[in-house]
């Protein structure tokens, strides 16, 4: 009987420690579970913290910011001067070539008659890179004042005999005519181009440097550090088409709203570069002048009145304008445009285009 009680005992005993055993080793799987949970939790949040992408700056070694448009361009370049080429705007001249290619570009009336006929000069810093620009007219007195803000050597095909003070001062630089000629199927007139190769022959055939010389004032325009819209400003308005008074050939500028840039347009078309895959004139910015002039005599000749302070005229970018002063005081002294608060304003980066508007004709601009 005893035995028989023992015997029960000892099985009982070993039935209780089997369970016990298998309790621990579930329990320490489950531990494990957990521990492999907490061991893993840790690691997935570094995989997606290396998954965050870092923003890289972008590369401009050998580049710097252009002193006329903000743009990065070959560092090479950073000392040179630029070219002021005149450049016919009669319907027969065209198609330009090489005007898109400008950094900026302006338009003045040429004369009183034929309509206001206009005549455009372009700014190009990179002129070693000219295939074609053209063709080349002659100049106006404005022309050799406004050119040489930029320290720019001006480009052109002689002019009437008012030029003379002005090309005889020491700030002027000029090439004058001497350039390639285009069988074009046109009248002489319309054939001069300036061509690769010219300028490098012009230059060393001349006493010009170039390289900017003492009579450069520096940087002429102030730009934005980052891309600035106008609708805050007092002021402002609507601007996605100006309508310029030029009745000959209706120099009109529309807001195009994929490029954020303002389209030119000539006798009613878009001016287009066959020199550069009939890329679009068009222009980030937009300065207009209100200006007054001298008419010299009866065939329509004149000078703008450029040097003067305090006359009204319009900045426009991004599909707005703004109010705007002007001021130059010197011949070759650069032209400042100041905001309501006397304070030079700062550009977007890009091209410009400039006009000066005769003060008898600025109420017939359209701006909307």
């Amino acid at each position: 009987m005893k035995k028989r009680v023992l015997a029960a005992f000892m099985c009982t005993l070993l039935a209780v420690s089997m369970a016990a055993g298998c309790g621990k080793k579930e329990e320490a799987s489950d531990a494990n579970v957990v521990d492999m949970i907490k061991e893993e939790a840790p690691e997935e949040e570094i995989v997606e913290e290396s998954e965050e992408e870092e923003v890289e700056e972008e590369n401009h070694d050998g580049q710097y910011r252009s002193e006329i448009t903000n743009e990065w361009i070959d560092e090479s370049l950073r000392d040179q001067r630029p070219i002021a080429a005149m450049v016919d705007n009669e319907l027969t001249a065209l198609p330009h070539y090489g005007l898109s290619k400008a950094d900026v570009v302006y338009e003045l009336m040429n004369s009183t008659k034929n309509g206001r006929i206009t005549r455009l000069m372009a700014i190009v810093k990179d002129w070693g890179s000219i295939e074609q620009l053209g063709s080349i007219r002659s100049v106006r007195p404005t022309n050799i004042m406004l050119a040489e803000e930029w320290n720019a050597v001006l480009c052109h095909d002689g002019g009437p005999f008012y030029i003379d003070p002005y090309l005889a001062s020491d700030y002027s630089a000029n090439f004058s005519g001497g350039f390639s000629r285009v069988n074009n199927g046109k009248a002489r007139e319309f054939t001069e181009y300036i061509m690769a190769g010219d300028l490098d022959k012009k230059f060393a055939d001349s006493k010009y440097t170039t390289e900017y010389n003492d009579y450069y004032e520096g940087p002429h325009y102030q730009f934005a550090e980052e891309e600035q819209d106008l609708s805050d400003v007092s002021g402002a308005i609507d601007a996605t088409e100006i309508k310029l008074p030029f009745e000959h050939n209706k120099s009109t500028l529309k807001y195009n709203e994929e490029t954020q840039t303002y389209d030119y347009y000539d006798y009613g078309d878009l001016h287009v570069d066959p020199g550069n895959d009939n890329a679009p004139l068009t222009f980030k910015n937009v300065l207009i002048q209100n200006c007054t002039f001298h008419q010299y005599d009866e065939n329509g000749y004149l000078i703008y009145n450029c040097i003067d302070n305090g006359r009204e005229g319009y900045y426009i970018t991004n599909g707005k304008a703004i109010p705007i002063t002007w001021i130059k005081v010197s011949e070759n002294g650069q032209t400042k445009y100041l905001d309501e608060n006397g304070e030079e304003i700062k550009l977007n980066t890009g091209k410009t285009y400039v006009t000066l508007v005769p003060d008898d004709s600025w109420d017939q601009m359209s701006i909307k």
